[in-house]
């Protein structure tokens, strides 16, 4: 699965964050990368302790639980608590594959990686590179949009050769784990909300709608 999911955070919104993560107190982002990821990663984020990281990941989390697009795509059952980086000055961050398994820091609790998300906050005109790039796609979007994508893809950030690139990043263990499913899933809900608008008292509809919640039943885990 890649899928650009649009208007995360509305105007005003994206400026409250701008105005939070321009005065925040950044750090080296190799702090957080595991043993292979520490060779390819030079960029900046905030540390996870830091109360700003937990206010701004807490209102973000809130947004997507309202967002219908995000909850559809991801079917989220776990969410691993948002980060935030910063790239400049030729940061970027080499061909890597997330975690498998995150932890929740402060908790007990371990989170399985099944999609990984970065939410753009700067808008691609104040930057060049930057580029997320994966499957043979490059990645830029504006600020307050979002792509989903499978966490077991290679992927990379290209340098951001000039101005900032600011971006929230996050991991969600879906209640259904196949990424194919998923797919199926999504084809099939929006299939469904069409034909809500174009015939909303169709028999077929209320057919359809009861073979995605079955679908569902079978193959989600919890």
């Amino acid at each position: 699965m890649l899928l650009i999911i649009p208007d995360v955070l509305d105007a005003e919104q994206l400026r409250q964050y701008r105005a939070a993560l321009e005065a925040a107190n950044w750090q080296d982002g190799r702090i957080s990368a595991g043993h292979q990821a520490i060779q390819a990663k030079s960029n900046q984020q905030l540390a996870q302790d830091d109360p700003l990281v937990t206010q701004l990941g807490d209102f973000l989390l809130d947004c997507l639980s309202r967002h219908p697009r995000f909850m559809a795509a991801a079917l989220p059952l776990k969410v691993v608590p948002p980060r935030f980086n910063r790239y400049t000055g030729g940061g970027q961050y080499g061909d890597h594959i997330d975690n498998a398994i995150f932890s929740v820091p402060g908790t007990a609790h371990r989170i399985r990686a099944d999609l990984s998300a970065t939410l753009f906050f700067s808008e691609p005109h104040e930057y060049d590179g930057g580029e997320l790039v994966m499957q043979d796609r490059r990645i830029k979007l504006p600020a307050g949009h979002m792509v989903l994508y499978s966490s077991g893809c290679l992927h990379r950030v290209e340098p951001v050769t000039r101005g900032v690139r600011l971006a929230s990043f996050f991991w969600v263990q879906s209640l259904v784990r196949q990424d194919d499913q998923r797919t199926v899933l999504l084809e099939l809900d929006d299939s469904i909300q069409a034909l809500r608008q174009q015939v909303p008292d169709s028999a077929e509809l209320l057919r359809l709608t009861g073979i995605y919640h079955n679908l569902l039943r079978q193959w989600s885990q919890t």
